[in-house]
């Protein structure tokens, strides 16, 4: 039986947008901080359906599915036009946090699409515990491995993942990833940007619509310090600590200091698997939240509390950043963010 997302009125201006205008998905700060927010009456009716036809061209199609905005809505219009011909698939991994997993899950449960997990081993990789510039391009090569082998084996004709018309001129290199792979970026191709997605996703009754933009884990350690598992586990419990105190946009830098292991610090030459499970060396927490947000985090001994958090985690020092959360602070004198490009992470 197809599911179909929201059943109510919100799915029925989601399948036939024309009926009126959609009311923006929450009250809160523009969380793509790009284009124009809730100027809904700009979605137009052409865009969804050229999006249902696409997929109905592919005749059947395997998601890169993440849980995130893009995702997730591609994933239940997806499956609203194909049924059982549309698989999401998640890729499990020491990068992926535990609550963005069980969350991506349960999305699958409540809107009735199918979401299969699979394990990456992106970790084993030299290339990308090094944690160059073109880090994602090793994730994404390993996703579209595993991918392609699957999709040939079960007889799905193509393979999706999110990427949009706002991410243009982005620093991604887990687009040349899908290239190489012949993997589609169907929203991309129908001209959908991450604001109409948002809005359509609102329409839907879908809980991303308003979900702030997540990167990996790997994103919050600066190039040319190796990624590891542990790191990671830090990071992801000191982000939880913040949006346990009701944070939405949250980062944790991790900064290597100086009297780290030489193979937790700067490009272990060689990276292997065993390395990169050592334990790292002292370490900094360099704390992003909102802009809007920062002064209740130093207000009321809130930030005391989380220095605390934090360093029962592991961390020697605790700062917060004054300019706030802002994709991609740590692109910020390197390549990734030259002339043109548009910050991710």
């Amino acid at each position: 039986m197809e599911v179909r997302a929201g059943e109510g009125k919100a799915s029925a201006r989601a399948r036939n947008p024309a009926g009126g205008r959609r009311a923006c998905p929450g009250k809160g700060p523009r969380l793509d901080r790009r284009g124009e927010w809730c100027q809904f009456g700009a979605v137009p009716d052409e865009k969804l359906e050229a999006l249902r036809a696409r997929l109905r061209e592919y005749g059947s199609c395997l998601i890169a599915y993440s849980g995130g905005v893009d995702s997730v809505f591609l994933a239940v219009v997806a499956h609203q036009t194909l049924g059982e011909r549309a698989l999401a698939v998640i890729a499990d991994s020491p990068s992926l946090p535990r609550q963005e997993l069980a969350e991506a899950l349960e999305l699958g449960r409540r809107f009735g699409f199918p979401v299969r997990v699979v394990r990456t081993r992106e970790f084993e990789n030299p290339n990308y515990l090094a944690n160059p510039i073109d880090r994602c391009y090793f994730c994404k090569t390993e996703l579209f491995n595993v991918l392609v082998p699957l999709a040939r084996a079960e007889g799905f004709a193509v393979i999706v993942y999110g990427e949009n018309a706002s991410d243009v001129g982005d620093w991604r290199p887990g687009a040349r990833a899908a290239a190489e792979h012949q993997v589609r970026a169907p929203l991309k191709e129908v001209g959908l940007t991450k604001s109409e997605i948002r809005a359509l996703s609102a329409a839907m009754g879908l809980p991303t619509a308003d979900k702030p933009q997540m990167a990996c884990l790997s994103s919050r350690v600066p190039y040319g310090e190796a990624v590891t598992p542990e790191k990671l586990r830090m990071i992801e419990a000191a982000e939880a600590v913040l949006r346990g105190l009701g944070f939405r946009e949250v980062r944790v830098r991790h900064h290597e200091l100086p009297g780290a292991a030489p193979e937790a610090r700067a490009l272990p030459t060689p990276v292997s698997a065993e390395t990169a499970g050592r334990r790292p060396g002292p370490a900094l927490a360099r704390i992003e939240v909102g802009p809007d947000e920062l002064p209740r985090f130093l207000a009321d001994g809130v930030a005391l509390r989380v220095a605390e958090a934090l360093k029962q985690i592991g961390y020697a020092h605790v700062t917060v950043d004054l300019q706030g959360y802002r994709r991609g602070s740590l692109n910020e004198g390197t390549p990734a963010a030259g002339p043109g490009r548009k910050p991710v992470g």
